[in-house]
């Protein structure tokens, strides 16, 4: 039985109502939990409004971050003759994206209760951390890259 080579058709996101940005539409759209966008939006766009209050273009700070964030290298496991090896891969550009995005919301979440009472203050001090190539996220990105960098050995094993 042979099966037929389908693609499936990535569904294009609406960017968000204020800035007008894909990017930003599809931050709110991970941020967003049991269907409620409003208040994803308002999450958000609260982190935005402490971010201008340091600096003159929210937006802009948010991309940088997103970028910082973004790796470069992964590994994945790869099966050959019994073993398991990590074989590094570049990152493509949608998974770039996706791990970023991922990667801050965590580090946000995970954040303490003590420092910040809302999320949108957590939400704006991990975005300002990874402006500044610091914080949770930024050390998650270099834990991917050191695990490529230390894996290069496996890396003639073609993914």
């Amino acid at each position: 039985m042979s099966r037929k080579n389908t693609s499936i058709k990535k569904h294009p996101v609406e960017p968000d109502p204020i800035y007008n940005n894909r990017l930003l539409a599809q931050f709110i759209n991970r941020v967003m939990r049991d269907g409620k966008k409003t208040t994803a939006q308002k999450q958000v766009y609260n982190a935005l409004d402490i971010i201008r209050k340091d600096h003159e273009n929210p937006l802009e700070v948010f991309q940088i971050a997103m970028k910082n964030v973004a790796p470069q290298m992964e590994v994945r496991s790869r099966r050959i003759g019994g073993a398991a090896y990590q074989v590094p891969v570049p990152v493509r550009g949608n998974r770039k994206t996706s791990l970023a995005i991922r990667w801050i919301l965590g580090e946000a979440k995970a954040r303490s209760n003590k420092d910040f009472h809302t999320f949108a203050e957590k939400l704006a001090a991990e975005i300002l951390d990874a402006f500044k190539e610091e914080g949770g996220a930024i050390k998650k990105k270099e834990t991917a890259h050191k695990m490529a960098d230390a894996n290069r050995a496996f890396s003639h094993f073609k993914w």
